[in-house]
């Protein structure tokens, strides 16, 4: 049986697309600060590591849904902050019906063992 650390790696490993692609919805960020809001927009619940959030980041600009820019960073090093492009809204918008389609799912097939 998983442990329950186990499951919520592979369910954050599926969804951190997603989980970027919403939290920049809101406007640009730098992968620190896109991290720090998905833990704090989840209650904590998921927190995404530096060996999973950036390789996700880089393919997600690689597909044409993130845009990066390098910026001085204040007192410290250059950072590189991302945000939407036009395509990155659609693969939002996508990811969004995909998610509520899967979890809709889950959550019958549970309900139904339950009864």
């Amino acid at each position: 049986m998983f442990e329950d650390r186990q499951i919520r790696a592979q369910l954050l490993k599926g969804t951190l697309p997603l989980l970027i692609l919403a939290t920049l919805r809101d406007g640009e960020l730098h992968g620190y600060h896109i991290a720090r809001r998905i833990r704090e927009r989840s209650g904590e619940a998921l927190a995404p590591s530096e060996g999973a959030l950036y390789p996700a980041l880089h393919r997600l600009e690689a597909e044409g849904a993130l845009e990066a820019t390098w910026r001085e960073g204040e007192g410290g090093p250059r950072r590189r902050y991302y945000r939407l492009t036009a395509g990155g809204l659609a693969a939002l918008a996508r990811a969004e019906r995909d998610w509520a389609a899967f979890a809709g799912g889950v959550n019958r097939v549970a309900a139904e063992g339950s009864s």
